[in-house]
């Protein structure tokens, strides 16, 4: 059964900025995984980021939505992967605060 995760980051940065650092460490975050992300698929519709990705073979699916003051992260978590979505959710929330923070 699939495991929704939802997050919001708050920034200072304002949209476009915001906008801007996600979009890097999206493509970052696919460097890192290497193989473990396969079949990545990203796409913005206005301030929205739609995302999808196999990971241990199931279909991760998600979006990102950059607003002024924050970016609220939505991610599905399918089968096995489901499981660790507390985990997951943790890692997600520090993750996106440290590439959001002002500097």
């Amino acid at each position: 059964m699939a495991q929704p995760v939802t997050i919001t980051i708050p920034h200072q940065l304002g949209r476009a900025e915001a906008r801007r650092r996600i979009d890097h460490g999206m493509g970052q975050f696919v460097a890192q995984v290497g193989g473990a992300a396969q079949n990545v698929r990203q796409a913005w519709t206005g301030d929205r980021l739609d995302f999808a990705a196999q990971v241990m073979g199931q279909t991760i699916t998600g979006a990102i939505h950059v607003m002024d003051e924050a970016a609220r992260v939505e991610v599905v978590l399918p089968g096995l992967l489901g499981l660790m979505a507390g985990k997951i959710k943790g890692r997600l929330q520090k993750e996106g605060q440290i590439l959001l923070e002002k500097k």
